[in-house]
């Protein structure tokens, strides 16, 4: 494992030990495969709470901001005010399944998952992330050589209510 990239499980179990961590830790997430920055302030949700409230009450995702779901193999955007993107992930970080701007009112599931990242609409195309590609996850820092992602646009909806992948 190189000092670029932490695992789902190793970033969890240094959390963990770290008891004085606040509850809403901030990620950076950089696709190493394709050396672009998706995000730098991705939130951590590993506790019941924080995962069954997700997005929900929320106006918006800003540029840089998501949600990282720990353990987590499927979503919904019921009541949701805004289309997100999501990207499945294994536990070694590699993305499983990508869903651009997925609009409220739907379901999407990925059994094979072990965690989710919720981001604003448009950023998986922007970045044109895909299965295969490996994610690099870690605290919120000044990450030198990538450059932040510029205004990503905003994609239509694919009007599937219901996508799984097994």
């Amino acid at each position: 494992m190189s000092a670029e990239h932490f695992s789902v499980n190793s970033i969890l179990l240094r959390l963990r030990r770290r008891s004085e961590q606040p509850a809403g830790t901030m990620l950076t997430i950089v696709n190493v495969s394709r050396r672009i920055q998706l995000a730098t302030r991705v939130q951590l949700a590993a506790d019941a709470g924080s995962r069954r409230k997700g997005l929900l009450g929320r106006e918006r995702l800003a540029e840089g901001e998501g949600l990282w779901i720990v353990p987590c193999e499927a979503v919904h955007t019921f009541w949701m005010q805004f289309p997100i993107d999501l990207i499945y992930l294994d536990r070694q970080s590699r993305v499983l399944k990508t869903r651009s701007s997925v609009p409220a009112w739907r379901l999407s599931a990925c059994l094979r998952a072990h965690s989710v990242i919720e981001l604003a609409a448009g950023v998986v195309r922007e970045t044109n992330t895909r299965p295969g590609d490996q994610l690099s996850l870690d605290r919120a820092t000044n990450i030198t050589g990538v450059p932040p992602l510029a205004n990503p646009g905003v994609a239509q909806p694919s009007g599937q209510s219901l996508e799984v992948c097994t």
